[in-house]
């Protein structure tokens, strides 16, 4: 059995090259960007390096140009697509961080109205 975590098999390895479609919001040598399959708010789009890293636990100064970028675009890509009165950026990493595919990559989400709170805040006793 292939492992998904490997650029044979990464859904964004296989858009990056061409395999699958996306709707591209964006692209250059070092990142691209495209809506997400299943948006959580009316502005969802994903930035992600065009080089396999599974996680940020394994990026490194290696990645900071592709890094860095992505968070460079991040605001000029949100307000071209509706996002013009702030945004929510999110990285989940990992099992506990609730990562789905092993491929670093930038949730972009806002909208015209807020959005909801991002974690659920736990009462004080509750943090014993």
């Amino acid at each position: 059995m292939s492992d998904p975590r490997q650029p044979a098999e990464c859904i964004f390895c296989r858009i990056a090259r061409g395999e699958v479609p996306a709707r591209k919001v964006y692209e250059d040598e070092d990142v691209f960007a495209f809506h997400d399959v299943r948006p959580q708010a009316p502005v969802h789009f994903l930035v992600v390096p065009r080089e396999h890293v599974p996680t940020l636990y394994e990026a490194g100064m290696a990645q900071h140009r592709a890094l860095g970028k992505m968070l460079a675009l991040a605001g000029e890509l949100a307000r071209k697509e509706g996002a013009s009165e702030g945004f929510r950026i999110i990285i989940n990493t990992g099992r506990v961080g609730h990562q789905e595919v092993y491929h670093v990559h930038m949730h972009v989400l806002g909208g015209p109205e807020p959005l909801g709170p991002m974690l659920l805040r736990r009462k004080s006793e509750d943090r014993k």
